[in-house]
């Protein structure tokens, strides 16, 4: 069974208009080059992004693929055992990253008919390539006086099998997928403050940290991720924003396993990004609703609670004040860090203190 539903051949201008894309012909270099026998229609996707496609190792201001080894999930035998192994590759190829600003929240950046990634599958479907073609993005949206995006393309080339954990997460309802979908953080290389913050080896189940918006088209899902959505992780990550050019961070998204019979886990994707620069982000055009309009983000009551396996879930706070307890609990982190920062050659050990505490609990390595 397949994800998408094959459709009778096209002509390449059918093709070509559909899925809110642009009218008329192909170009002709476009045509040409699915000629070649090594044609990846990807390979545009990944050089075209607005952060560029660089060395694995030396790279600066763009993003890579880290092999999925380097992130250790959950085992075979992790429920008996709690023992975790290498990944192993990815069960998704990558396809391009976009480092986006806007001057409101950008939604469903698949959905755009301008947006590059999509545009170039519509190229290959086309000229009868990729027709099984399925697209999955993470977009992180980042609150301020200029909302950016940071939004992770990745492909799987063949119908996904049904029985997989990925199937039912893309065909699942959204408490499916709120309990589910896992970002695993690693630090490459970045000062002990960040490293700190945001913990190195960190899981995190995003749909229950944060307000995540699952937008399915016909050939794609993208996981729409506001960081607004708490004012602890948007603290933190402009705390990283601060000095994200000394930053190099890999991220790794999976779809966690609750059963003996879905482990063990695999990695959906990974995306290293390496010293990036806030100004190398594209500017796109949005008309933002007028309830949005001028706003930089969106804050809710949740705080950020790094998945531990029997950790209960925070409910949002009903109280007027909540919001306020909630700032005044991230700026009291921070400030912590930065103490412990200034006196760490004496007081080094206060980053586990802290990161145990109720507002401080950093999960490493779940």
């Amino acid at each position: 069974m397949s994800l998408t539903t094959e459709k009778p051949a096209e002509t390449a201008t059918e093709a070509a208009g559909g899925g809110g894309g642009g009218q008329g012909a192909l170009p002709a270099e476009l045509v040409g080059a699915a000629q070649d026998p090594c044609y990846d229609w990807r390979r545009d996707a990944i050089e075209g992004g607005s952060l560029r496609h660089v060395d694995l190792h030396t790279g600066t201001n763009g993003w890579a693929s880290p092999p999925g080894d380097l992130f250790h999930l959950r085992g075979p035998n992790y429920f008996s055992r709690r023992q975790k192994c290498p990944s192993g590759e990815w069960l998704l190829r990558p396809a391009g990253v976009d480092w986006l600003r806007s001057t409101s929240r950008l939604d469903n950046v698949l959905g755009r008919p301008d947006n590059r990634v999509a545009g170039a599958l519509r190229g290959a479907r086309a000229l009868g390539v990729a027709r099984k073609a399925f697209l999955f993005a993470v977009n992180l949206q980042v609150p301020g006086r200029e909302c950016h995006s940071a939004v992770f393309y990745f492909a799987a080339e063949e119908p996904i099998p049904p029985s997989s954990l990925f199937y039912r997460f893309v065909h699942g309802d959204d408490a499916f997928r709120n309990a589910r979908f896992k970002i695993v953080n690693r630090i490459v290389k970045g000062p002990w403050i960040v490293r700190a913050a945001v913990g190195n080896h960190a899981a995190c189940l995003l749909g229950k940290a944060l307000t995540c918006k699952y937008l399915r088209g016909e050939d794609y899902l993208e996981i729409d991720v506001d960081i607004g959505s708490s004012a602890l992780a948007n603290a933190i990550l402009h705390l990283a924003l601060g000095c994200v050019t000394a930053v190099t961070i890999d991220m790794g998204f999976l779809v966690e396993a609750q059963a003996e019979e879905e482990l063990p886990e695999r990695l959906l994707g990974a995306v290293r990004v390496a010293q990036m620069e806030m100004s190398s982000a594209t500017y796109v055009e949005t008309k933002p609703k007028a309830a949005e309009a001028g706003k930089g983000g969106f804050r809710g009551l949740a705080k950020v609670n790094h998945h531990q396996d029997s950790s209960s879930t925070s409910k949002p706070s009903r109280s007027g004040d909540g919001k306020e307890r909630n700032e005044d609990a991230a700026n009291g982190y921070l400030s912590e860090l930065c103490l412990q920062e200034k006196t760490r050659g004496k007081k080094r050990n206060r980053a586990e203190v802290w990161m145990d505490s109720p507002h401080g609990r950093m999960k490493r390595g779940t």
